[in-house]
């Protein structure tokens, strides 16, 4: 809707500088210390023609169409619109021709009569009206053919593109070539599941020794190698080429390429590229000390933070012990686990078991110094007190023992509010 607008403007800037383009030029003359070159300030401004008028009001019916959901309203009228992308005298058609690529994919989605050829239609015409936006029209239709089950049909439109060049390759053109190459790689992995699919169902099941089968492994475990050497996150890519992988037996391959996606400076950080690792390096039974150094890269609000303090629990190590206790407690800075029963049994735990060492106090309380002020407020009021009666009360008994280890020097309301309730 932004680009509709823009466009709606740019039109109405016609309009606007008739009116005005005496009176901004000489007032440019007098502010601007700007050198100008070859400006002939006597220059006809482009005016609106009858044609552009009426391809405006034709906009700005569909806009309002569309603003209001009426789709069959709006395809009335984008059926007259696409004759802006004859027109010449307005300068390039490239912004009308992405406008009117992504009106009607908008339309036809929502239009309840809409079908598949409709969108053929629209995609086909688009493509073949300039090579702008060619290879993501490209891959959009074929997301659409995927969306229906057409996925031979949505490869086939993928491998045209791919092979598509049009004069010197620039740095936009080459990612959109990458990325049409990784997602025509994808789709042969789907494929590959398909008839995994199928094939495990029959009584010959020797899936992994059917060539033909072996052969979409092979063509897109290739592109997915390939793509993968480009720094990006590549997330749906890298499981696909995993789980392939894996089923061939090919660990050390797998490894591989999952520490290359977490530890290679080249590629933007990714906390999902630490999780893939670390799912792969479980399901491989892997030592917990290599468990916990692909973990302790991950935020507090993560998930498997709770995980990772577990390790650090059942590890020997005192230091292991107190960085267990700055997990937990930063664990419990974020509002999505502030009333985590799980959470506050870990902290418990990592408590008692702290609590054997001479120095435990001095530990807890270097912990909490910079969170005396706040923490109270975030867990240990009235609120707090009665929600949690009320809500989970397991989570209240857990909660308020630890308010005099965690706040030794502070009366807690939410301690007072369990005397008073006989709580």
């Amino acid at each position: 809707m932004d680009d509709l607008d823009r466009e709606l403007l740019a039109v109405k800037d016609l309009e606007d500088d008739n009116d005005s383009f005496d009176d901004n030029s000489s007032k440019a003359s007098t502010k601007s210390k700007l050198p100008l070159v070859n400006l002939d300030m006597h220059a006809e401004p482009p005016r609106e023609t009858g044609f552009h008028r009426s391809t405006r009001v034709c906009l700005e019916h569909i806009r309002d169409a569309l603003l209001h959901h009426r789709w069959q309203e709006a395809a009335e009228y984008m059926a007259c619109y696409p004759q802006m992308l004859e027109d010449t005298t307005n300068g390039p058609a490239q912004s009308y021709k992405e406008l009117t690529w992504r009106i009607s994919a908008e339309i036809l989605h929502h239009h309840p009569k809409s079908k598949l050829e409709d969108y053929n239609n629209i995609y086909e015409r688009m493509k073949h009206s300039g090579v702008r936006h060619y290879l993501m029209i490209c891959l959009e239709h074929s997301f659409h053919l995927l969306l229906n089950g057409h996925i031979e049909e949505a490869k086939r439109q993928l491998s045209v593109s791919e092979s598509w060049r049009y004069g010197k390759e620039s740095a936009a053109q080459f990612q959109r070539a990458k990325l049409i190459q990784a997602y025509r790689s994808l789709l042969d992995y789907i494929i590959w599941c398909d008839k995994k699919f199928t094939h495990s169902s029959t009584e010959h099941s020797d899936f992994a020794d059917n060539q033909d089968i072996r052969n979409y492994f092979r063509t897109a475990s290739v592109n997915l190698k390939e793509i993968l050497k480009n720094p990006g996150v590549w997330d749906p890519f890298i499981l696909s080429y995993v789980e392939m992988l894996e089923f061939y037996e090919d660990q050390e391959e797998a490894l591989k390429v999952l520490n290359d996606y977490a530890y290679d400076n080249s590629f933007p950080p990714n906390p999902n590229a630490h999780v893939y690792l670390y799912q792969y390096l479980k399901r491989c039974d892997t030592a917990e000390k290599k468990l916990m150094k692909v973990l302790h890269v991950l935020v507090p609000s993560h998930e498997l933070m709770l995980e990772y303090s577990s390790f650090l629990l059942q590890s020997e190590k005192s230091s292991d012990l107190q960085k267990a206790l700055g997990v937990v407690l930063e664990m419990l800075d974020f509002a999505c686990w502030r009333s985590n029963l799980d959470v506050w049994k870990r902290l418990e735990a990592i408590i008692q078991k702290l609590q054997l060492e001479k120095d435990w106090k001095d530990v807890v309380f270097t912990k909490m110094a910079d969170r005396q002020g706040w923490w109270p407020a975030l867990h240990f009021t009235n609120f707090h007190a009665s929600k949690d009666s009320e809500e989970n009360p397991e989570l209240m008994q857990v909660k308020a023992p630890l308010t005099k280890t965690l706040c030794p020097d502070l009366t807690l309301k939410y301690t007072d509010w369990q005397a008073i309730n006989g709580k």
